[in-house]
C-alpha cells in the first residue's frame, strides 16, 4: 500500500486507540461504551443478503423463531416486514444516487474518499438518514471507495471532509454513520478501508460518537489476522462486527475446514463490554437455515 500512515504509525495507532464512548439512542442500538463485560448472551443479527433465495417475510419469521433480534442490511421498503416480525434492524444499508457526472456514489466502490462524490452523498445520506431514525433504528453503513491510484492518507482527509459536513445530520437524527473495513486482497481489490489503523485514523479525524466502524471479522483476517488483539485494543471504535469463515465466506460450524474460531472471538467481543450486534454474514451451503440456526447456537456466548 502507497501511504503516509507508517507501518510503525500503524501499529501504534492500533496499540494505543483512545476511547470514544458510544451514547446509544434506544436500548437496542447500545454498543460498547464500557469494558465490563455482559452476563448477557451476545445479540445476534443476520445479513439478509447473504439468504436471497428465502422470502424477506419468511426469513423474518424464521429468524424470530431462532431468537434472533435483528436482519440487517436492508432499505426502507423492508421496514415494514422487520416491524411485523419485531424485529430490529442492526445496520442499514447505504443509500446510492447519480453525481452531476452521471456517477452511481454511495457504493463500495465509489465513495466518500473522493471530493466531487460529496455533494450527492451528502444529499442521498441526509435522506436516509432521515428514515432510518424515523424508523426507530440508531446504524447507517457507509464505504470509503476504492484507491483508484489515490494515496491512502489523501483519502482519509477526503473522507473527513465529506463526512464532517455529514455528521451534524446523524448527531440530529440519534444515527450513526458505521464505515465497513473490507478486504482488498480477495472481495472487494482496490478498497481502501482495508486495514483497521486507517479507520482508527479517521475516526479520531472526525471525533464524533456518531462514527463508527464496521469490523468485518471474515475480512480483517484476510487483510491483517491476529482478530482477538484488535478487537480489544480497538474495541471503542467499533459499533458492530460481521462474521463468516475463511477462507471463502464459508459457514464457519465445521472448526476443521476453516481458520477462525468463533467462539473465543465472540468471547472476546463480549468482555470489551460490547451491547451492540454480531451480524451473521456467511453464505451458506447446506441448508440455509440450519447453517444459521448452528452459527447463532456457536455465537450464543
Amino acid at each position: 500500500m502507497n501511504s503516509p500512515i507508517s507501518r510503525r504509525t500503524a501499529l501504534r495507532s492500533l496499540a494505543g486507540a483512545a476511547a470514544i464512548a458510544t451514547m446509544p439512542r434506544t436500548p437496542a442500538a447500545e454498543t460498547s461504551a464500557s469494558a465490563t463485560p455482559s452476563s448477557a448472551p451476545i445479540r445476534q443479527s443476520v445479513c439478509k443478503w447473504c439468504f436471497k433465495d428465502i422470502p424477506l417475510d419468511a426469513f423474518c419469521a424464521a429468524a424470530k423463531g431462532m431468537g434472533l433480534e435483528s436482519v440487517e442490511l436492508l432499505n426502507p421498503e423492508d421496514f415494514p416486514t422487520l416491524k411485523k416480525y419485531d424485529l430490529y434492524c442492526a445496520m442499514v444499508s447505504n443509500p446510492t444516487g447519480k453525481t452531476a457526472q452521471g456517477v452511481t456514489v454511495g457504493g463500495i466502490n465509489k465513495s466518500w474518499n473522493r471530493l466531487e462524490h460529496h455533494d450527492t452523498l451528502v444529499e442521498i445520506y441526509t435522506k436516509r438518514l432521515g428514515e432510518v431514525s424515523a424508523a426507530g433504528f440508531s446504524q447507517l453503513i457507509c464505504f470509503s471507495g476504492n484507491r483508484e491510484k489515490m494515496d491512502d492518507q489523501q483519502g482519509l482527509e477526503n473522507c473527513a471532509v465529506g463526512l464532517k459536513r455529514l455528521l451534524p445530520v446523524a448527531e440530529k437524527a440519534g444515527v450513526t454513520l458505521v464505515m465497513e473495513l473490507l478486504n482488498s486482497k480477495v472481495n472487494h481489490k482496490d478498497y481502501m478501508c482495508d486495514h483497521t489503523a486507517w479507520g482508527v485514523e479517521l475516526c479520531k479525524k472526525l471525533g464524533s460518537d456518531r462514527f463508527k466502524l464496521l469490523y468485518d471479522i471474515y475480512h480483517m483476517q484476510i487483510m491483517e489476522g491476529d482478530v482477538i488483539r484488535t478487537i480489544k485494543d480497538n474495541h471503542t471504535y467499533l459499533s458492530h462486527y460481521h462474521t463468516a469463515g475463511n477462507p471463502g465466506r464459508a459457514e464457519f460450524e465445521a472448526q476443521d475446514q476453516q481458520e477462525l474460531n468463533y467462539a473465543p472471538i465472540m468471547r472476546a467481543i463480549k468482555a470489551t463490554g460490547f451491547k451492540g450486534f454480531v451480524g451473521q454474514e456467511f453464505i451458506p451451503k447446506r441448508d440455509a437455515l440450519t447453517s444459521l440456526r448452528e452459527a447463532v447456537k456457536l455465537c450464543n456466548v
